[in-house]
Formats: C-alpha cells, structure tokens, sequence
C-alpha cells in the first residue's frame, strides 16, 4: 500500500489538519443550521407535527450516527486510514440533507435526518482520531476546543444564511432547505483538497475492542448519564415561546447561541488544558444543570433567552474536555475504536433522552422535562467524581489532563 504523507506534530496543535477539519465543520454546519433551527417552525407546519415528532425524529438520527461511529472508528484503527470515511460521511450527509424542501409528514423529515446522521456515524470517529493524532496529546484540549469554536462559527453562519434568504429573497422554508446544498458541496471539496489522511500503524488484524478498558468507563458512564438528560437542543428552541410568526427570531437566535460557543470553546480548551479536563467537564456539567434548572422554573420569555444563551458556557467548558479524556485513556493504534465507544455512548442515549424529554413536555409541561434533565446532570457530576480514582492513563499514551 502506497504510504501516506506524515505529518509531524511536534508541540503544535494548529496544525493542517486541525485547520483544514475545522474549516470543513464550519461549512457543514453552515449547511445543517440552515435547517435546524427553522426545523421546529416547520414541523408544526405539516400532519402529527410538535414536540413528541421532534423528539422521535433527534432522537432516532442520532441512534443511528452513534452505532455507525463504532463501526467507522473501528474499520479506520484496521486500515491506519481515516480521510476515506471522513470523506464518505461528509458527503453522504451533504446530498441528501437538502432533501428536507420535499417533506410533506414528519416520516419524511425521519427519513432525511437518518440518512443524514449515517453520514454522521462514518465520519466523526475517524475525525475525531485525525485532530487527536495531528495535534500533540497535552494540547488535545485547545486542539478540539478549536474544532468545536469553528463548528459553532458555522452555526452562526448558517442561520444569517437564513435569515438572509427568508428576510430579502422568499419566506418559504423549503427555499431555504434547498439552498443549504451549496456550502455541504463546499464542504466536501475541502475534504478532498485540505485534509491529509495521517500515516500510523494500522491495528492488529485480529484483534478486537470488544469492551472499553476500565479506565474509559470511568469517563463513558457518567457521559452515558449526563447524555440521558441532554435532549436535543432544539427544545431549548421550543422552550422560548416563539412560533411561526417568530421565523426570523428563530435563527438569530441560534447565531447569538454560536456566537457564544464559538468565541469561548478555544479559550474553554485552554482552560481545560490548565486546570484538567475532568474539572473543566465537572464546571460545564454544573452550568448545564443550573441553566435546564432555571428553564424549568421561568416563566418570563426574556428569562428564558439569557438562560439559552448562558448555555452556550457549558459547551465551551464540556464539550472538549470530554474528547480529550477519551483521547487521554486510548492507545494510539485504538483512538478511532475508543472515539467509537465515546460516541455510541452519546447516540444510544439520544433516543431515550429525546423521547423522555418529549413524553414529559407534552405529559406534564416544559418544566417537568427541564427539571428531569438537570437533576441527571448532577448525578453525572457526582459518578464523574465517584469514578475518578479508576481511570489511568494509556500505557502508549502521555496525554495531560
């Protein structure tokens, strides 16, 4: 097999990869949060639409995503290769998710989400091994905190996209949708003229990551439990009060979200790098926690949008952390495996959260299903510290934090 270019990582973490993998998340999102954030407007809009559907629709596209991230990272530790599935994944989800403009049933918006989040399941754990492996290991947090501050950039790109759509050219969401094509396209030509795949060992060819080591449990667990209270953050949406007539408030104030994402996840992956990534994970989980605890309680719709925008805090201080501790407890030959097992974990609860988060919305209101998701985000706090004791580091690797 032809060998792959090397790329060194010295003590660097903004490297070409790290980069170029940013640059393609942006874009993606630009695509995808063309969508998202008008998603709950529109389902209304069509038969049996409202917070149950939405909740069986995220719920059921990110099951699918995460049993595919084990298989995908897996096959990527096999071959020592991962831009063939990043590729695949990225351009799956590109073709079919404009596909939306055509629905005419909830079914149909299911049906373009699965596929959607099949792309998703090939592509994040290869993804996730790529930045870790082109990035030096006491650097992983600013390294994803970057990754994740260009995914919100594009998050915040996307909905101007829009609202610029909706505001100048045409109210009909299905325009919109349609149009979310071109920057998946442009997406998917960076992969294939920026990314360069990685030259590393492949793993052994027999050898099978049937369970996660001991030490990834103690990181696997408490994210499995947080996870079950995390609903979609579409509800968060749904939660503010604001319906059809709001359609251009819906996205401008999924950008004021992003915004706060994207500006605060590098400095948030610093400050996981200094203080430890458990401790900064521990901090987002409490600001997760606090801001669903106040959802549950508001009754003011001004209440409601501080609180939605504080909770772009959390994802700065949690979202790296967690991937930089699946790094820190992975072999270097078993990074794609054990992202793979992060990011099944995170899928398999999906399903249950959303349609909990959903059932109890429309059973007994809001409150009741914000207030269940705060209470298990202090319990995963509270197993996050209890299991703390049983992790230890990758004999290959020498990741801080």
């Amino acid at each position: 097999m032809r060998e792959l270019p090397s790329i060194p990582t010295g003590k660097g973490w903004l490297t070409r990869n790290v980069v170029a993998l940013g640059l393609v998340s942006l874009l993606t999102d630009a695509s995808s949060e063309m969508i998202l954030p008008l998603l709950p407007a529109f389902l209304v809009t069509l038969p049996g639409g409202g917070a149950l559907a939405l909740g069986v629709i995220e719920g059921a596209a990110d099951t699918i995503a995460s049993l595919l991230k084990l298989v995908s990272g897996r096959v990527a530790d096999r071959t020592g290769r991962n831009k063939p599935l990043i590729l695949a994944g990225y351009g799956l989800s590109s073709l079919v998710r404009p596909l939306v403009a055509l629905a005419l049933v909830p079914w149909h918006v299911l049906a373009v989400r699965c596929t959607d989040r099949v792309g998703k399941g090939l592509r994040t754990s290869p993804r996730d091994a790529l930045i870790a492996g082109s990035a030096s290991s006491e650097k992983h947090g600013k390294a994803f905190g970057f990754h994740r501050a260009m995914d919100h950039t594009g998050a915040m790109l996307g909905p101007l996209l829009a609202v610029g759509v909706l505001a100048w050219v045409t109210t009909d969401l299905r325009v919109v949708f349609a149009l979310a094509a071109i920057p998946g396209a442009l997406a998917v030509a960076a992969i294939v003229f920026l990314v360069r795949d990685q030259q590393r060992q492949a793993g052994p060819a027999k050898k099978i990551l049937l369970a996660p080591s001991r030490s990834l449990l103690a990181v696997l667990l408490p994210v499995g439990v947080f996870t079950l209270g995390a609903a979609s953050d579409t509800f968060l949406l749904l939660r503010l009060g604001l319906e059809k007539e709001d359609v251009i408030a819906l996205p401008l104030l999924w950008v004021a979200l992003h915004l706060v994402r994207s500006v605060l996840s590098t400095p948030g992956g610093m400050l996981a790098d200094r203080i430890g990534h458990r401790a900064s994970l521990t901090l987002g989980w409490l600001v997760f926690a606090g801001v669903f605890a106040g959802m549950a309680l508001t009754e003011s719709r001004e209440a409601a949008i501080a609180l939605f925008l504080v909770f772009g805090l959390y994802n700065a201080l949690a979202e790296a952390p967690q991937k930089a501790l699946v790094a820190r407890f992975a072999a270097k030959t078993e990074q794609g495996t054990s992202f793979g097992w992060y990011n099944l974990t995170v899928g398999l609860m999906a399903l249950p959260a959303n349609l909990m988060f959903g059932a109890l919305w429309q059973q007994w209101g809001a409150p009741a299903a914000f207030a269940t998701g705060a209470a298990l985000a202090l319990a995963a706090v509270v197993l996050l510290l209890l299991l703390s004791p049983l992790a230890r580091v990758a004999p290959a690797n020498s990741n801080g934090g």
